[in-house]
Parts: C-alpha cells; sequence; structure tokens
C-alpha cells in the first residue's frame, strides 16, 4: 500500500494511493489513525485490512487535485549514513577524502524535513549545496537489539529522499549534522510504500537529475552496508521507534566530485522504481 499525506481544499490528512486517485483512510474505517507513524505502528494486519477496503472504496479524490505533503513530518529521529556505495566511496578516495573503516552515522535534523515538491533553499550562508539520491527506510515497530535477521521485520516501508547537503558546512565541523541539517534540505516522499510490496529493497533502480540532466543513476544493491546491517547497527546503541527515518546512503556523482553546485532556479528530480518520485526546485532562502 502506498501511504500519503495530502492536502485537499485546506485540509490536510492521510489516504492510500489507489491508482490516479486518493482515497482518504478515513473513509476505510472509521477508527483510522490520524498520521501515518500510527498506521505503522499498529502493524501489518491493519494496512493489510485497509488495503482490502480499498477494493470497495468510494471515489476518492483525483491525485492532481491534491498537493502531496512531507509523508512523516515529525520522526523522533532521522538518521543518515555516509558514503555508503561502492561508487560514492571510490569517487571520495580519488579525492583525498578517508573513507570510513566503519557505518558512518550521523543525523539530520528533523526540522529539515520538506514535502516531495516543496522548494529546497539555497541557505545565505552556503555556496555548496549539493543533492545526493537516497532510499529512505521507515522503521514500523519499537525495537532494540535487532539481529540481521529480524530486520526485516522492523521495516514500515520506503521512500524516495534527497539528502541536500551544504558542503562547506559539512567539512567545516568534525561531523556532518550541521551541513546536512539546513531547513527545507530533507525533502522526501512521495508517499511512504509498505514492505509488503517491496520484495527486495536491495534490487531497485535509483537515479537523479537536475534541470533533466541525469546526474546519479544505481542500483540500491551498491550499498556497502546493506539495510539490514544498518538497522542492526543503529539498534546497538539506540531504541528505534515507528516513523524514525534512515536514509541509506547515495551513489557517486554528487555535485562536488563534478564541480556543480545547485542554484536556484535548479529542478532536482530523484526517483526510485516501484517508489515514485519526488522533484523539487531550488530557492532563495527567504529573507
Amino acid at each position: 500500500m502506498k501511504l500519503a499525506r495530502y492536502t485537499y481544499d485546506g485540509v490536510t490528512t492521510i489516504g492510500a494511493i489507489d491508482g490516479d486517485r486518493v482515497v482518504p483512510l478515513a473513509s476505510l474505517d472509521s477508527a483510522a489513525p490520524a498520521t501515518i507513524r500510527e498506521v505503522l505502528a499498529a502493524g501489518p494486519a491493519l494496512i493489510q485490512r485497509f488495503a482490502r477496503a480499498l477494493t470497495d472504496a468510494p471515489a476518492g479524490v483525483p491525485l492532481s487535485a491534491v498537493r502531496l505533503e512531507a509523508p512523516i513530518p515529525d520522526p523522533q529521529k532521522y538518521l543518515a549514513i555516509g558514503m555508503n556505495y561502492h561508487d560514492h566511496a571510490e569517487e571520495a578516495a580519488r579525492a583525498g577524502i578517508k573513507v570510513p573503516e566503519n557505518q558512518l552515522w550521523f543525523n539530520k535534523q528533523v526540522t529539515c524535513i520538506t514535502g516531495p515538491y516543496d522548494p529546497i533553499y539555497k541557505p545565505r550562508v552556503s555556496q555548496k549545496m549539493d543533492y545526493e539520491a537516497e532510499l529512505g527506510v521507515v522503521i514500523g515497530k519499537r525495537c532494540r537489539y535487532v539481529s540481521l535477521e529480524e530486520a526485516a521485520s522492523v521495516v514500515g516501508g520506503y521512500f524516495v529522499a534527497n539528502d541536500v547537503t551544504a558542503r562547506d558546512w559539512q567539512f567545516k565541523s568534525p561531523t556532518f549534522t550541521l551541513g546536512k541539517s539546513f531547513d527545507s534540505h530533507g525533502p522526501i516522499g512521495p508517499w511512504i510504500t509498505t514492505a509488503d510490496e517491496i520484495a527486495d529493497p536491495h534490487a531497485l533502480q535509483m537515479s537523479l537529475s537536475v534541470n533533466g540532466e541525469p546526474r546519479q543513476s544505481a542500483s540500491t544493491g551498491g550499498m556497502i552496508y546493506n539495510i539490514w546491517q544498518q538497522i542492526h547497527e543503529l539498534s546497538q546503541v539506540m531504541t528505534l521507534e515507528p516513523g524514525d527515518l534512515i536514509a541509506t546512503g547515495t551513489c557517486a556523482n554528487v555535485g562536488i566530485a563534478l564541480g556543480k553546485f545547485l542554484q536556484p532556479g535548479d529542478v532536482v528530480r530523484v526517483e526510485i522504481e516501484r517508489l515514485g518520485h519526488i522533484e523539487n526546485t531550488v530557492a532563495d532562502e527567504p529573507v
């Protein structure tokens, strides 16, 4: 099932994507949770019940008539892994950047999150705004000390992400957090595709273009540490909660490697097979 958060006629709610329409979850079940986080936390049985009800659902709303919002705007955590694709690690090494020997984690502060088609702002204090196409994972079950074998069972779903990065701020600090957390630098969406729809998240084609020019293209099978290894590692340290977001790394040809940074007016599109796409226009930061 594809779970969306959307605004229609001035009201923001959650629903299920069914072809070219959106059906409010409340029309499928009057006791439906109010947020996607709560839907995921309720578990697969509720999602399956919604899926069955969707076949006999009323007309819903045309997808073209709604504004899609960030599906989970308020996670407790947004965690991201650095240099997690073989080709990206190789281009970093060629640039003289030390490749980590272990999983390299940082926070994207949750205030960076924005919608799948909202503007992303070029900060007044940064001259090196970059893009990073990434497969996103959302946790669906509260968990700690998750084994590799159990990791798939705690995934609620997947989404498309752009780990927008201010490179000059990323490298001025020992940690990446400042350079990764500017407001609007976390577009996600266009919806959450529940885990039952994706048989193998490591076999999806991912691509990014700027103004229609292809920049990044890779299979998610190019990860150094797969999703199960990432969840296992994180859960040794912290309790993962329903709605927590994980960005699983980017592939080669980021802007800094090409000498092409984002500028106002640029249109950045990230697409992942079976998950849809997000598209964000770069704009000057509002005064």
